[in-house]
């Protein structure tokens, strides 16, 4: 499974940011609907944390408190995507931003419920 994130930048406190994260390759009989998916983030210096999550329908999902109100995950299974709204962004906010799939469509908390990762992609929030 390839997993390919976009949308991030350079923006100013307040502001928002959508990130996506396209998905492909998947093993025969599988496909994007199959797999919960997961936003981790890691900061300089910092390990990697959780973020959001969602589930295989998209009908459940969970937030690290320090986003909730702000982020909103969502996803199109017809388009193999996931997406992390962000609103209101805060300079604590800046990390480098990672998707990843659970194969077992665990709506799970930790990276070690997650088994592909995408490349991540840099937000950067200015005060």
């Amino acid at each position: 499974v390839q997993l390919q994130a976009s949308g991030g930048g350079l923006v100013q406190a307040g502001g928002s940011l959508r990130l996506s994260c396209a998905a492909s390759g998947f093993p025969s009989g599988f496909s994007f609907s199959s797999y919960s998916m997961g936003w981790f983030r890691q900061a300089p210096g910092k390990e990697r944390m959780f973020v959001a999550t969602i589930s295989w329908t998209g009908g459940s999902t969970y937030y690290t408190n320090s986003v909730k109100g702000r982020f909103t995950i969502s996803r199109d299974n017809a388009k193999n995507t996931v997406y992390l709204q962000m609103n209101s962004l805060k300079p604590e906010d800046t990390a480098v931003y990672y998707c990843a799939v659970s194969r077992t469509g665990v709506v799970g908390t930790s990276a070690y419920d997650y088994d592909y990762w995408g490349q991540g992609t840099l937000v950067t929030v200015s005060s």
